[in-house]
């Protein structure tokens, strides 16, 4: 089950109550270019860095080259780039109805998903992982072809209540076994995991109330050693996963203190991919301060995902948060923005949402992508007509001589489809950055 919100204020993931859901850091800095000049070079580092010019050579199923002048038509299938939702809410709507909507939507447009591995909740009894609520969550993935990300695997925001007579010791031993686990559970299944979560904040007083037993051994063994310890067992249970690091906030801390210190003996960095999480409850970034915080996290030369983002759709009067007319109409402008400029960096190769709906949204905020009865939002419609409309490819042409042909497209995967006369071939091929050229693709 989901966090109880009366027990807790954060329901998954994200900036821990009390804390700065952004670095006040990166509130004070003037951004190097501004919003104007950010936007306006998008859609170019859009062509440049996300799409190619692809090259096929395309055979029948006798292996023969197909003639010159045969009609093609390509059609993009999936996104390179992972556009994603944590996917908390699967089966666990209000009602039927709204669980199929909730299915409908995600799959209509998302292409990635995170799925809760929060110690306390995910084992709430000694040795009785709830394995099979991932299970159901993996199946459905893989029937509407979304990849799968486990988050997180070590995390000291509270303690599984069984930890209790644990020593130190044990309770880092135990710790160490649950990453090791997960890992090598859903080795194939799952495989891209935040390793640590918000490791700059390990040390807070909060959390030595909260889980006293994880905050002691983490200091005992101290901060850095843990990180590296963390990130070594879950290399060592999936030695093909991707790793992260992720953390909310966004200065000196997180890039000195946690990032830059993450490498092993030879000073490699343990991690694969930089995560970011960016929560704007309490106000939107900006143009040019999104591109700024890109900018300071590809120095490091790693992949960066940002896995947490939110921008809410009303303003907060008193106790009262909920969506309005007017504040869809800007969360869908400042989404097609945010969007835009991060697809358009380099370095950039996910975006994660949070949460998909407003019902049981984290700070019963209205951030989601659709309404609490499910309907979208602005903000859905928006990212659709970008994800699946103006960022995706779809073209026709002909075969040359040879069974050639060319056409530019959005990094991903595609079908291509071939016909002459009544015959009908149908192919597949993925289309990525820096693939040898021309692409041999068999119809049949």
């Amino acid at each position: 089950m989901l966090i109880r919100r009366r027990e807790f204020l954060k329901s998954a993931g994200g900036a821990v109550a009390g804390f700065a859901v952004t670095s006040p850091v990166w509130g004070r800095q003037k951004p190097a270019q501004t919003n104007e000049a950010v936007v306006s070079q998008a859609e170019e580092r859009i062509r440049k860095y996300r799409m190619g010019s692809a090259s096929l050579r395309l055979t029948g199923p006798d292996g023969m080259p197909l003639p010159p002048g045969v009609s093609l038509r390509i059609s993009q299938k999936r996104h390179k780039f992972l556009f994603g939702c944590n996917i908390f809410k699967l089966g666990r709507c209000r009602t039927s109805e709204d669980n199929a909507a909730y299915e409908k939507q995600f799959a209509d447009l998302l292409n990635y998903a995170t799925l809760p591995f929060y110690w306390w909740q995910y084992e709430m009894q000694k040795g009785r992982p709830d394995d099979e609520r991932t299970e159901q969550i993996v199946r459905w993935c893989n029937a509407h072809g979304v990849t799968t990300k486990g988050h997180p695997l070590a995390w000291n925001y509270v303690d599984p209540r069984w930890l209790a007579d644990s020593t130190p010791e044990e309770a880092m031993q135990l710790q160490l076994a649950r990453i090791a686990r997960c890992a090598e559970r859903f080795q194939g299944k799952v495989d891209i995991w935040d390793v640590v979560n918000e490791a700059t904040a390990y040390d807070r007083e909060e959390l030595k109330q909260r889980s006293p037993k994880l905050t002691q051994a983490i200091a005992k063994m101290g901060i850095p050693a843990y990180i590296r310890t963390a990130f070594k067992t879950a290399r060592q249970a999936n030695p093909q996963a991707t790793l992260l690091i992720n953390d909310y906030r966004l200065d000196n801390d997180y890039a000195d203190k946690v990032i830059a210190q993450l490498v092993d003996e030879a000073g490699k960095p343990m991690y694969d991919v930089i995560g970011l999480q960016s929560h704007m409850h309490g106000g939107y970034w900006g143009a040019a301060r999104a591109w700024d915080i890109c900018e300071r996290f590809a120095k490091f030369g790693k992949p960066l995902h940002f896995t947490e983002t939110t921008v809410v759709s009303g303003p907060k009067k008193g106790s009262v948060w909920a969506t309005t007319p007017e504040g869809e109409q800007d969360q869908a402008k400042r989404v097609t923005e945010f969007y835009s400029v991060l697809f358009s960096h380099p370095a950039v190769e996910a975006i994660t949402w949070w949460d998909f709906t407003d019902q049981g949204a984290w700070q019963r905020a209205p951030a989601g992508l659709v309404r609490s009865d499910m309907s979208p939002k602005p903000a859905y419609e928006q990212l659709h007509g970008l994800i699946k409309g103006k960022w995706w490819t779809k073209a026709e042409t002909t075969t040359g001589s040879g069974g050639s042909a060319t056409f530019e497209g959005f990094w991903g995967q595609y079908e291509i489809e071939a016909r002459s006369a009544d015959r009908r071939l149908t192919g597949t091929f993925s289309l990525e950055r820096g693939q040898k050229s021309p692409a041999e693709v068999r119809l049949a």
